[in-house]
């Protein structure tokens, strides 16, 4: 059980996502495995953090990238054994880091054993383990119309598939092959627990909570809103923080954490939680989650079309939403700080300048983010500034998100180029590219053919430049990570916006006890005045280097300044 009368070990943390199937390769089949993660961690230790967050490598078919799990207790083969997989645990243990494992228990595979029996008829006991619903009223299964309700599969298309051997239609809120387990099935509950004790027990540091959010839904299962020209309803409003979800977790917490020390980890993925809704799940009183991630901010540049609709972010925007969320959890509860992930496009890409002033912008970012209160999230290959994928052909994707998208919005009419065009910018292939080690044939990553295509500008970023380079990137995260583990303001200190309105300013202050910051950046590829109550104190970092005039940033420019003292 947590002790709660001093600062939780992980509010000084820093976790780094590895995407296996990405990440390094050894045995020359183009999928990077568990082997390559150990060949690479002394790679992380240098980097300096704390915690590893591994995404899935239980046995899968693989139709999601492993998110689409059939068997929880096994690794799939496709990246090592079991005893790679305690080794591993081992070797990252030895270094002085935790290791925290993604777990996908909305949602099984449709190759689980569970749905297997469910599928085998109504009165199988494991047909409860899932959602089986009759088709509408009136209507003939199987038929347009005929689905239990209007909601729409994240995936697109309906959120509903019709099983004929049994006249019935199953929940999926992902792809068809991701069925929603029915965690309103107490027996369902238990077995979760069980298989995460079992993990834990084995020696993982904790989880990472995949669409943890999701797993209570309105059991009335009603129509919902059909908007902007759509075809589907959108059904989060009613399986998004569903009734029963605060119960479900804390009884997670007590089956699972309850008589365990307090140096674990469990970070939730919330889609769609508000600054409210965060109190309530990370509020160490409660005892539910350590942390969540929520999406407000990364939605900014969506139009009313959805993640698909992209616009430029509004800078005063995401000042806003940083700003309410770094209040909203001031006196409880915890917030991750990521800009990239697995289902994120590469941010310096996304949000800076990925051409002339890839460093600049790729350290600026890093810079506001590492510098709020929360915990840092780095995904691979942001800490050597990579960049979006630039694929240019609908055959080089391989996510299933993306791959739907097209289909269908070629189906209705949309041009392919213009399909193309926005799967470049938005599709999440962007960050499941190789790790870029060399520049070298296959990027120092396989000595095969990769599953997916490397990024085209792997022989101008790599780590082996990146480290050699005057402007490195990894540099300039190490020492952001041990600002944070040296100095107390900034893994707790207040935060206070400051400059609210500026266009192209982004400037706030930490501050705890008799120290005060000043962070400062420029979003813009032009040179900025520096306000004048931003002009003082002692520099302590900025991405162009010590002697830098007080009175301007240059593009892209970040600063953090002693201000101590000063009012």
């Amino acid at each position: 059980m947590r002790d709660l009368s001093r600062p939780a070990w992980w509010t000084n943390a820093v976790v780094y996502q590895i995407y296996p199937r990405s990440f390094q390769d050894t045995t020359g089949d183009g999928i990077g495995d568990l082997t390559g993660i150990i060949r690479r961690l002394d790679y992380l230790q240098e980097l300096g953090v704390d915690v590893l967050w591994l995404s899935p490598i239980h046995e899968s078919p693989q139709r999601d990238n492993g998110y689409d799990i059939s068997n929880y207790w096994k690794v799939d083969a496709l990246f090592g054994t079991e005893d790679e997989f305690d080794e591993l645990l081992s070797e990252v243990h030895a270094r002085g880091m935790k290791m925290i494992m993604d777990l996908v228990i909305n949602h099984t595979s449709t190759d689980h054993d569970a749905f297997q029996r469910s599928v085998s008829s109504r009165e199988s006991i494991s047909r409860d383990s899932y959602y089986w619903r009759d088709p509408r009223h009136g209507f003939r299964g199987g038929e347009p119309g005929a689905e239990p309700n209007n909601w729409g599969s994240l995936f697109g298309g309906s959120a509903w598939t019709w099983h004929e051997p049994t006249q019935q239609y199953y929940l999926h809120i992902f792809s068809r092959h991701q069925p929603d387990l029915n965690w309103a099935s107490t027996r369902v509950r238990n077995r979760v627990y069980t298989m995460m004790n079992w993990w834990m027990d084995r020696g993982i540091d904790g989880f990472r909570m995949d669409a943890v959010n999701y797993i209570s839904k309105d059991q009335r299962f009603p129509d919902s809103m059909i908007q902007f020209g759509g075809v589907w309803g959108d059904g989060a409003p009613f399986y998004t923080s569903g009734p029963r979800v605060h119960e479900f977790v804390q009884e997670m917490m007590r089956a699972v954490f309850a008589h365990r020390s307090g140096d674990y980890l469990v970070v939730g993925e919330t889609t769609g939680a508000t600054v409210e809704e965060a109190r309530l799940f990370t509020d160490p009183y409660r005892n539910e989650l350590d942390m969540l991630f929520q999406f407000e901010h990364v939605n900014l540049d969506h139009g009313p079309g959805g993640k698909w609709d992209r616009r430029p972010v509004n800078l005063r925007d995401l000042k806003t939403s940083w700003n309410r969320w770094q209040h909203g959890l001031a006196e409880r509860g915890w917030n991750s700080l990521y800009l990239s992930n697995h289902d994120q496009p590469r941010h310096v890409s996304r949000y800076g300048n990925d051409g002339v002033f890839r460093y600049e912008s790729a350290t600026l970012w890093a810079t506001l983010l590492h510098m709020q209160r929360g915990t840092p999230f780095i995904y691979q290959g942001e800490e050597i500034g990579m960049t979006n994928a630039g694929f240019a052909t609908i055959e080089q994707y391989r996510d299933v998100e993306s791959l739907n998208y097209y289909t269908e919005s070629t189906a209705r009419g949309m041009d392919p180029s213009a399909a193309l065009e926005i799967l470049r910018h938005a599709s999440r292939d962007n960050a499941r590219t190789p790790m870029q080690w060399t520049p070298g044939p296959g990027a120092g990553f396989t000595d095969g053919v990769p599953w997916i295509g490397i990024g085209p500008r792997y022989k101008e970023i790599n780590v082996e430049r990146d480290q050699a380079s005057e402007k490195s990137v990894f540099r300039y995260y190490r020492q952001l990570i041990r600002m944070r583990h040296e100095l107390p303001v900034v893994a707790t200190g207040d935060f206070q916006l400051l400059h609210a309105n500026h266009p192209a300013l982004f400037a706030f202050r930490r501050s705890l006890g008799e120290m005060s910051l000043g962070v400062m950046g420029n979003l813009s590829g032009r040179d900025l005045a520096v306000p004048a109550d931003l002009q003082q104190g002692e520099l302590i970092l900025s991405n162009y280097g010590p002697g830098r005039q007080e009175t301007v940033l240059g593009p892209w420019e970040a600063r953090v300044v002693d201000i101590s003292g000063q009012p």
